[in-house]
């Protein structure tokens, strides 16, 4: 009777024990899902009836204004496109979220920075939201993004606005040559 009655007491802590890891596992918070997020955006753009237009500065000397056909704006957007989706459990463990609620401007960031900077291509990812008690609304994406290469180093500064516009600027070292700084800012909804 005392073997059993030892049987079911460490059976119940087993239980108990594999139960607390399983609530472990689905307690962690995944990071917020920006590629698919952004990738929804293009989604909406596809089908919406909004004119879009392009700004291109170049080492703020020069200045175009091009409209954009629908059916090119993914290839305008590749830079976000084609970001790491650091929401994914590959990047798991290579990245920290800080969460910071900033009251005086009603905003909460969700801040994303590797652990390791020097083997990443994310060097960091804000995700700005407005609380709304009818539902918070994501009002920006910012992602600071470098590529190194043997003869280069790329640094991309990108802001998506939600339902709005994006802007992407590249500045560019490349070996013995000076650095160039290039911005190009995409609108599909000027309302303003």
């Amino acid at each position: 009777m005392k073997q059993c009655l030892k049987l079911l007491a460490v059976g119940l802590i087993l239980q108990f024990v594999t139960s607390c890891k399983q609530k472990e596992k689905f307690d962690k918070e995944k990071f917020f899902p920006v590629l698919s997020f952004i990738q929804s955006q293009v989604a909406d753009i596809d089908t919406s009836l909004h004119s879009i237009y392009k700004l291109v500065y170049v080492d703020s000397l020069r200045i175009d204004t091009l409209y954009v056909h629908r059916e090119n704006f993914r290839k305008e957007a590749n830079d976000f496109l084609s970001i790491p989706d650091i929401s994914t459990a590959k990047y798991e463990d290579r990245y920290t979220e800080e969460k910071i609620n900033d009251e005086m401007l009603n905003r909460v960031l969700l801040i994303y920075t590797p652990i390791s900077p020097e083997k990443e291509e994310i060097q960091r990812q804000e995700v700005v939201i407005k609380p709304d008690p009818s539902g918070d609304k994501v009002t920006n994406i910012i992602i600071n993004r470098v590529i190194n290469t043997r003869d280069s180093a790329v640094q991309k500064r990108l802001l998506w606005k939600i339902d709005e516009s994006f802007q992407v600027t590249t500045i560019r070292q490349l070996a013995g040559q000076p650095e160039t700084t290039a911005t190009i800012k995409v609108v599909w909804n000027d309302d303003e």
